[in-house]
């Protein structure tokens, strides 16, 4: 009974041993390798700069930080889509809408145009008859000139032989009425007045030098001839535009053509009077479409009897939309729209709960005011991005997902790729009229970038304005060209105006210089050599890019404060 007592005790003293040498070892290699497993997926990031993002631990290739375990990817999430931190969205003033149905009709359209001269109301001074012009009286082009003032005094031989002729033929009037009639109607063919003819047969004398009369009023636009030449019977002499009423010419799109008609009345403002409505309305719809463009001309005639519009004057025109129903269309503010050539995209927030987004392209219609119809892509109950979108499709790229300009998306860029890849665009194709019309604009351009390098907020403003009016100068025809960035750089131009602040200017000109560098990097031709550089400092540490003529970088996002921050990224001849 002793002995089996002492077995069962060894026994159990065995067991205990064993369990507490084995037992703990075999927990302890099911955590190690728990543990290696954890560490094999884990990512590491950098806590000054999280779009690095690297498989192992390290410095980070921007500033040197030790990098850090990177949080877990959001679980549940669709290939294309990604999440925001509430933080993130807070920082970025991120704002979303919930898109529903408007009625457009009553809703005012924008269109840019031109004023042209009315043609209706110009006239063109001829000669009629050949000579030699002794004296002209019109000094230079804008004269104004009234019906009946005296243009020029021409001799002409043709006419001083009629006159001998009607001197001649008036002794014979009773024997020979014929002659006599046919030679008074010849100098009636040369303009001659009946007073003017009564005169020369009265008073039986020649005249060598004969004038000429203005037959209407207006304004010279041209001179054709000049005092000496020698003319021919119905050449033209001057060019004379009547401009008490002008022509605001606009061009409307081809799917734009069914919202207007004529008689409609019109809104035209111009930046000479930036506080001025002026009415007019709708006199003619060009039947015939520019195939280049795909635009017809839409004409409003404007009173101009104040002097006020200047032929070659931009102009908008607002006008309301007509509408031959009550339907109802889908509609989104332009802010929420992104586009790249001919794509246009929506930041879609897929859950109401959660920050979580993903890349939406549409099709839009007719812009209306400061939205847009559109035809497909979104439907009624749709939250989209419609306040720093720019922002979440910067972290879309950052996260590998669809974007903007990366259609099909991709891997997670780490620090290294970041800043040896070039800009991710799509190839887009600019004819050669838009590539020379660019030119100009570039030079306004890289003075703006070097007023920012001074940090002066008045000259930046400044040289923003004379950047728009640069854009302004482009063919309105042409514009439609650029694929919508036109528009943008046109739109993002007004906000460094505001003269706000330092900080606001340069956000602004970063969406300048994305939108700039997108194109100019698929021109055939550029007048100077161009350095896309880039600062990794800038933007919140997320970088930012601009352009320079200059290979050495002076930085437009911090001037004095961090004056050589960036590289070199690339140099387009």
């Amino acid at each position: 009974m002793k002995k089996n007592i002492i077995y069962i005790g060894i026994l159990a003293v065995g067991l205990l041993l064993g369990w507490i040498l084995f037992g703990n070892s075999s927990n302890k290699e099911t955590e190690h390798n728990h543990t290696d497993t954890t560490e094999t997926n884990q990512m590491w990031t950098c806590s000054m700069h999280p779009q690095i993002m690297q498989p192992e631990p390290g410095d980070c290739p921007i500033c040197g930080m030790d990098l850090i375990p990177a949080e877990s990817s959001a679980d549940g999430l669709l290939a294309d889509q990604f999440k925001l931190t509430e933080n993130a969205m807070a920082l970025a003033n991120i704002q979303t809408t919930v898109v529903g149905k408007g009625n457009v009709d009553g809703n005012t359209l924008k269109l840019s145009g031109k004023i042209a001269e009315n043609e209706e109301a110009n006239a063109v001074q001829v000669s009629y008859f050949s000579g030699r012009i002794e004296r002209l009286n019109v000094s230079f082009t804008g004269e104004e000139v009234r019906k009946g003032q005296l243009l020029a005094t021409i001799y002409s031989p043709e006419l001083y032989a009629a006159q001998q002729e009607l001197i001649t033929a008036s002794s014979l009037k009773e024997s020979q009425p014929a002659l006599y009639k046919a030679v008074r109607n010849k100098l009636k063919l040369w303009k001659l007045s009946e007073s003017q003819i009564n005169q020369i047969e009265e008073t039986g004398k020649v005249k060598e030098n004969f004038p000429v009369y203005a037959t209407v009023s207006g304004t010279v636009t041209e001179k054709l001839v000049e005092q000496g030449d020698y003319i021919k019977q119905g050449q033209p002499l001057l060019k004379i535009a009547n401009l008490n009423t002008v022509w605001a010419n606009f061009d409307v799109y081809e799917n734009q053509i069914d919202l207007f008609k004529k008689g409609q009345e019109v809104l035209v403002t111009t930046n000479a009077y930036a506080n001025k409505e002026f009415k007019g309305k709708v006199d003619f719809i060009e039947p015939i479409l520019n195939t280049r463009t795909r635009t017809v001309t839409l004409r409003v005639v404007l009173n101009n009897k104040n002097d006020v519009f200047k032929p070659g004057m931009f102009v908008t025109a607002n006008i309301e939309r007509v509408s031959n129903n009550n339907d109802e269309v889908l509609t989104i503010p332009a802010s929420a729209v992104l586009w790249t050539g001919e794509r246009s995209v929506v930041y879609l927030k897929t859950n109401p709960d959660q920050t979580i987004f993903e890349m939406r392209e549409v099709v839009l219609g007719n812009q209306i005011g400061n939205e847009y119809e559109v035809l497909e892509g979104l439907f009624v109950g749709n939250e989209i991005v419609t306040n720093g979108t720019f922002t979440v499709d910067a972290a879309a790229q950052l996260q590998g997902k669809k974007s903007m300009m990366n259609k099909e998306g991709g891997k997670v860029m780490t620090g290294h790729e970041e800043h040896t890849m070039d800009m991710m665009t799509e190839k887009v194709d600019f004819n050669s009229t838009v590539e020379k019309s660019f030119q100009p604009i570039i030079d306004a351009y890289i003075n703006l970038k070097d007023a920012l390098i001074q940090s002066d907020i008045s000259l930046a403003s400044s040289k923003s304005e004379a950047f728009r009016k640069a854009l302004e100068e482009m063919p309105v025809s042409q514009r439609e060209q650029t694929h919508n960035y036109w528009a943008i750089l046109h739109k993002t131009s007004k906000g460094i105006n505001e003269n706000v602040t330092l900080e606001h200017q340069r956000k602004q000109f970063q969406t300048i210089s994305d939108k700039l560098i997108e194109m100019v990097k698929n021109f055939d031709k550029v007048n100077d050599k161009l350095y896309v550089q880039f600062c990794p400092m800038a933007d919140n540490n997320n970088g930012a890019y601009w352009l320079s003529k200059e290979e050495q970088v002076l930085n437009p996002y911090f001037g004095d404060a961090m004056l050589k921050c960036g590289e070199v990224k690339q140099t387009i001849e």
